[in-house]
């Protein structure tokens, strides 16, 4: 990886979706381990270039990453002295640049690639958000998606459920209520999952009811799962208007998780 690189790394991250923090290394007094604007790109799990090493690039990344756990968007500025305090012996100032670029986007997976869940699919790619895309039958798929569509042809998309990273948005609305069955239940035995809703009315709610809780699935568990899904005030059976209703419903759930991650930083 070429050092003067960087833009084409970032953009590799943003293209990702994968928030991260610039370090730059803005100004220099004395002996400092390497030159001002230098450029160091910082993930919750991985390091791309460097500010010099030791104990400086410990304290940037530590910083960087608190940072993009808090999920802060506003630039910030230190100045470490690169004296024995910090474990380094250069006896310089180092000055640098803290800029968070990107924020988490939450991942949304649609089971079903029938009439609703293409126009949901629609809706959906059109705001910030990730999108895994499952169902069995690959002609029902678009020849062409989205970049931040991934499509899964599975035939037993239920397998798929164990797969899918801790807090995502999961919409069940295949033309099965078998399927329907078997993906709530495991959706809701993982129980990691930040809104989960299922296609239906209000009599398939009470069946799905009875028979999840007659497979260990308890009523708190119950109550997580959105059913019928979609804005109650949004009526209509088109594919459309269904869709636009799960898509209110899915946006009002993210808006809330982030008001309650803004007032716990």
């Amino acid at each position: 990886m070429r050092t003067d690189d960087w833009v084409s790394c970032l953009h590799n991250l943003q293209t990702r979706a994968e928030p991260c923090v610039v370090a730059t290394l803005v100004d220099q007094q004395g002996s400092t381990p390497r030159d001002a604007g230098c450029k160091m790109l910082i993930t919750a799990d991985q390091l791309f270039y460097t500010l010099g090493g030791g104990n400086l690039e410990f304290q940037v990344t530590a910083i960087a990453r608190e940072m993009l756990k808090k999920g802060e968007q506003n630039s910030r500025f230190e100045r470490f002295s690169l004296g024995a305090r910090l474990g380094q012996c250069c006896g310089g100032m180092a000055s640098v640049l803290f800029e968070p670029l990107g924020y988490p986007q939450p991942q949304v997976v649609v089971y079903g690639a029938g009439h609703v869940g293409r126009a949901l699919v629609n809706i959906l790619s059109t705001l910030p958000c990730r999108i895994t895309w499952v169902d069995a039958r690959a002609s029902e798929f678009p020849a062409q998606v989205d970049a931040q569509i991934t499509c899964i042809v599975d035939e037993e998309p239920e397998g798929t459920v164990a797969q899918m990273p801790a807090g995502s948005y999961f919409m069940v609305l295949t033309h099965d209520h078998q399927l329907d069955f078997a993906l709530s239940e495991r959706i809701l035995k993982r129980g990691d999952f930040r809104y989960f809703g299922l296609i239906g009315s209000e009599t398939k709610r009470k069946r799905f009811d009875y028979r999840l809780s007659g497979k260990g699935i308890s009523q708190e568990q119950l109550t997580r799962m959105r059913c019928p899904v979609g804005l109650p005030d949004v009526r209509g059976k088109l594919p459309a208007e269904i869709a636009v209703a799960i898509a209110g419903e899915f946006i009002a759930a993210y808006s809330a998780h982030n008001t309650k991650v803004s007032e716990v930083s």
